[in-house]
């Protein structure tokens, strides 16, 4: 796999990732997942459930929402750049990438975390056609990856999701499947007149009930990035993006 040095954050973050058409690549699905779950309290320990090359995680870690991350990621190029990527920021010491796959959750200590982050793949098995190129990130369990987050939180932990909001009565199903809650929701829209593209939801091993739907996030406005979109990819001034592009940038 052939691989390029990209940066996110104009450019005050290194991202090691495979080069266009070589796997599945960085999006800004991953930085809208680290802002929503970092918008809590602080955590402890974050674990990064199909992490790819580590980006959610990263972010977190770069906007200190977090203390420490474990990667979970079951390709092993994959792991190896999350890995790298860890260590080209400085983080070496604050994390770690476990290579396994989530359905193999015993490869990590019960309860161990207080937040579980998550990106999973948009297209379960048999259902729709993946890209060849991404087939194992984009093709998986949705199961697979909530009853994993539920294994790796302690009682008060919690865990953030982002996912189609055409598919969000299957992440709230699976998310109660494993004991989960949501109690926070916030749909993601390309403008504000298009329907909502993602969800992001919060989750806990809670009662039912409670859950606080909040303002929309709209990306782009006027043909251009909003200014929550740059506020997030650029939060140290207002310049061009560097590194990653949203998926509505990409159709068009």
């Amino acid at each position: 796999m052939r691989t390029v040095h990209d940066t996110l954050f104009r450019g005050t973050m290194v991202l090691h990732q495979p080069a266009r058409g070589q796997g599945y690549r960085v999006n800004v699905d991953a930085v809208l997942l680290a802002w929503f779950a970092g918008q809590a309290r602080r955590s402890r320990h974050a674990v990064d459930l199909g992490a790819g090359v580590g980006a959610v995680a990263l972010s977190l870690l770069y906007r200190g929402r977090v203390d420490a991350v474990t990667l979970v990621e079951r390709d092993r190029e994959l792991s190896a750049l999350a890995t790298k990527n860890l260590a080209a920021n400085g983080w070496q010491g604050r994390g770690a990438c476990v290579c396994a796959d989530v359905t193999d959750m015993n490869a990590l200590e019960q309860g161990f975390a207080d937040l579980a982050i998550c990106n999973p793949p948009y297209v379960p098995p048999g259902r729709g056609r993946a890209p060849k190129v991404a087939a194992g990130a984009r093709v998986g369990e949705l199961g697979s990856f909530t009853s994993a987050a539920r294994r790796a939180l302690g009682p008060r932990g919690r865990v953030a999701f982002v996912y189609p909001a055409h598919e969000l009565t299957a992440l709230f199903a699976e998310l109660r499947n494993a004991g989960l809650e949501p109690k926070s929701l916030c749909f993601v829209h390309a403008t504000r007149d298009d329907p909502a593209r993602v969800a992001l939801v919060l989750a806990l091993p809670a009662k039912k009930g409670g859950l606080v739907v909040a303002p929309p996030f709209i990306e782009r406005d006027g043909g251009r990035p909003s200014e929550g979109l740059l506020a997030l990819l650029h939060p140290r001034d207002d310049l061009p993006a560097a590194g990653v592009r949203s998926r509505a940038a990409d159709r068009e």
